[in-house]
């Protein structure tokens, strides 16, 4: 069974990252584009100097790295099947670095005076947060519901059968009237 929501979400966090690492790489207003896409008003930048190469280059890398994961996940699903746990693996350490990321976007955003970034990330941070916990629920969701074999599948029938037949002997021996078609016991 392939997993439609977990190679959706994958391959759409591996294109913003991978949006969010092209844009930091434009040379007059990088970072504070990419901070744009994510939410931040190009006012609440300020006079932070963000287009040195020391903050573009790291960033970058790093965004390029998530998406490079995120991609890697995605690719799991759908080589994988569903008893594989490589994606789990795969799609955990992505997400980690996602947040790990966008934490540390706090971080240095916060020593150059950027206003209004914590709730920026506040939200990425919960859509990647919320899109983990689906992937997971997805992946889990087939073990729970494993097709039955035939042998599984004739014992639930014969237990069906005799839980049956014990309920009309109840109903005869306790004098309650079935829907009998001629009316009768």
């Amino acid at each position: 069974m392939r997993h439609v929501l977990t190679s959706f979400l994958a391959l759409h966090w591996a294109i913003v990252f991978a949006l969010l690492a092209f844009l930091c790489i434009d040379g007059d207003r990088g970072v504070s584009a990419a901070l744009g896409v994510l939410g931040l008003a190009s006012e609440d930048v300020g006079v932070a100097d963000l287009d040195n190469f020391v903050v573009v280059a790291p960033l970058a890398t790093a965004l390029l790295v998530v998406a490079v994961l995120f991609f890697w996940a995605f690719v799991e699903t759908l080589v994988n099947d569903a008893t594989s746990r490589g994606v789990d693996s795969v799609a955990r350490v992505a997400f980690i670095s996602a947040s790990s990321v966008l934490s540390l976007v706090v971080i240095g955003g916060a020593a150059q005076g950027i206003k209004g970034l914590f709730m920026v990330v506040a939200v990425q941070l919960a859509a990647l947060l919320a899109s983990y916990v689906a992937i997971l629920a997805e992946r889990r969701s087939p073990l729970a519901a494993t097709v039955p074999d035939d042998s599984e599948v004739r014992a639930a029938a014969l237990g069906m059968a005799r839980a049956a037949a014990r309920n009309s002997r109840l109903s005869l021996i306790s004098g309650r009237t079935g829907s009998h078609p001629a009316g009768g016991r």
